[in-house]
């Protein structure tokens, strides 16, 4: 029975390694993605997807760990916590790497040949929209790692600033596109783009949840809404 239970605190303390270095990989490729996207760094977004798929390598690794956890150890209490917000928290993390993949293929597109200009890039608040999502990403990230829920309250409140960036983002690009309707192209993947930021905004949001579950044993997912 000890051994038993020696073995499964070590499982689980490999799996809480996995997981964090999964997080800074993808926190990681966030980054480079506004890199190579304000730097038009060919070079930089294949690297982006060079390492993608080593994140896809960890997400399979880390969901097979969760796995064997439960058929062998049958883990209870914050421990079967852990296992399952851990599951959930890989695939948002995956999801979120997706999207900063899907931003260096846009930089390797042929129809972009050259950086957004910085007057459309200004307009609809890119450069804010963008640290918002890195910083609520990296907040999702110390609210688990430090077990602080505190912390993710800051990234309930910067969600609705991304939410209210991106109500704006649609009419903006349509007055672009019909005053220079030859940059369509461009104009479409900057909204794409800016949608891309927004769902990594929802994806912190489900990270941040998940770490309440563990640390409270709360679900806030959901949550109905109040009666007006």
């Amino acid at each position: 029975m000890t051994e038993n239970l020696n073995n499964q605190d070590l499982a689980i303390s490999k799996l809480r390694e996995d997981i964090t270095s999964m997080m800074g990989m993808v926190l990681g490729q966030l980054e480079r993605a506004k890199t190579a996207l304000t730097t038009f760094d060919i070079n930089m977004s294949n690297e982006i997807l060079h390492i993608e798929k080593r994140v896809n390598a960890v997400e399979l690794t880390i969901d097979k760990e969760c796995e064997n956890i439960l058929a062998l150890y049958c883990p209870v209490a914050s421990d079967l916590r852990f296992i399952l917000a851990t599951l959930n928290i890989n695939t948002q993390l995956e999801r979120i790497a997706d999207h900063a993949a899907g931003i260096a293929n846009y930089i390797l597109s042929e129809e972009i040949t050259s950086p957004f200009s910085d007057e459309i890039l200004s307009a609809v608040q890119f450069d804010k929209m963008f640290e918002t999502a890195i910083s609520m990403v990296n907040d999702a990230i110390h609210c688990f790692i430090n077990e602080d829920t505190s912390i993710a309250k800051w990234v309930f409140g910067k969600d609705a600033i991304l939410n209210k960036i991106n109500r704006k983002t649609s009419t903006i690009i349509e007055e672009y596109i019909v005053n220079n309707p030859q940059k369509i192209s461009n104009y479409l993947y900057l909204f794409s783009i800016m949608k891309k930021l927004e769902r990594v905004g929802d994806l912190a949001k489900n990270i941040a949840e998940e770490s309440i579950f563990l640390i409270d044993a709360k679900y806030v997912k959901h949550k109905d809404k109040k009666k007006k």
